[in-house]
């Protein structure tokens, strides 16, 4: 189910329009210049409850979750059709059954749409012939009220077609700009792997075939080149342990973590995200690369299911040489947390380095994977 209204501003339309609507039609049924079927006050309750439905549908729908908000789609559609036939003369009562038609097409499938434009069709049809107007005029404004809800939906139809395309957008953007930071971090890994097995292989071998030979020479050398010998050899030493080093630390060398986060959600429009990296947090290659996905996952998965506009993320240091990873967004995620593939994914690649994830939903979505260290 799509978020129905993507601002506040947009969630007021329907409502106001309502009062608009129903206003009039209340004032005249105080001053007596305008007759309901049935006890004025019930009129105004149904308005009440359909003013009710509306809000529910617009502004709470993803609270609600998608068969409470139809449930409350199908209450609209009826308190709106007794509007209606219970005030045929009530002026333009019937733009009730337009903005019902509406939302009807961020909840439910084209079909369902269709099936309720054609009880709202009929719905006034039946209204202006209970004004006593002639089969004509019926079908002129029946048909005005159909193109109505025909050309509502196609713009509501045209504005999911587009949110859903913003998503998808921001969803590959997220996940080319992670595949393409782990790509770059293997070609980089790929060379300094090459530069010390070239350094092990030459430089290594080399120095330790000099240091042999000025430990032979220094047990035949007499002085004065005696010192210079065990100088040279003491030197030559030095070196090949520099050397040595300088190829471990090449070969245990990872990725700057916080580069690679931030590169991930360059330019996202939205959600914002919030990055916090630990100046103590230290990842090798397995980690870093594990981090990435994870947090490639959590940004996807808010665009696409939570509605969040912001998201927090901190990669911390668990004091023991591991990194605990939180993230939590300000959507609207409720109810027990069904993982689906990705949350799956992300779990058993924590699994496979020791760790550990938790997902919780109230007041938005949070993840928490705690990996060890090395």
């Amino acid at each position: 189910m799509r978020r129905v209204e993507s601002t506040v501003w947009e969630g007021l339309v329907g409502p106001v329009v309502c009062l608009a609507v129903g206003t009039p039609v209340l004032i005249g049924l105080a001053r007596g210049t305008v007759s309901v079927t049935g006890p004025s006050w019930l009129w105004a309750l149904l308005l009440l409850a359909f003013l009710t439905a509306m809000v529910l549908g617009t502004w709470r729908a993803e609270q609600l979750g998608p068969d409470a908000a139809r449930w409350v789609l199908i209450a609209q559609v009826a308190l709106g059709s007794i509007l209606v036939l219970t005030a045929p003369d009530a002026g333009w009562t019937p733009i009730l059954l337009v903005f019902t038609s509406a939302i009807a097409g961020y909840l439910v499938s084209l079909r369902g749409v269709a099936a309720i434009i054609a009880a709202h069709t009929v719905v006034v049809t039946l209204a202006v012939v209970l004004t006593g107007s002639s089969p004509a005029e019926a079908a002129m404004v029946a048909l005005l009220y159909l193109l109505l809800q025909v050309g509502t939906v196609l713009g509501v139809t045209a504005h999911r077609r587009e949110l859903e395309a913003h998503e998808r957008l921001a969803v590959a953007h997220a996940e080319l700009r992670a595949t393409g930071a782990l790509l770059e971090e293997a070609g980089r890994t790929d060379e300094r792997l090459r530069i010390a097995r070239e350094l092990h292989d030459l430089l290594g071998h080399q120095l330790t075939v000099l240091t042999l030979e000025l430990e032979v020479a220094s047990h035949h050398a007499t002085p004065p080149a005696e010192g210079h010998v065990r100088q040279a050899r003491a030197t030559a030493r030095e070196l090949l342990g520099d050397v040595r080093a300088t190829v471990g630390e090449l070969r245990r060398h990872a990725p700057d973590l916080r580069d690679a986060l931030e590169g991930i959600v360059a330019k996202l429009p939205e959600p914002a995200v919030h990055l916090r990296v630990d100046e103590a947090v230290r990842t090798d290659e397995a980690r870093t690369a594990l981090l990435i996905r994870c947090f490639q996952e959590v940004v996807t998965n808010t665009i696409r299911h939570s509605g969040a506009s912001r998201l927090w993320v901190d990669v911390t240091d668990d004091g023991q040489g591991g990194v605990v990873f939180t993230a939590r967004d300000d959507g609207r995620a409720h109810g027990p947390v069904v993982a689906g593939n990705g949350l799956r994914g992300l779990t058993e690649r924590v699994e496979e380095l020791g760790g550990r994830t938790r997902f919780t939903a109230g007041r938005g979505f949070r993840v928490v994977a705690e990996v060890p260290g090395p």
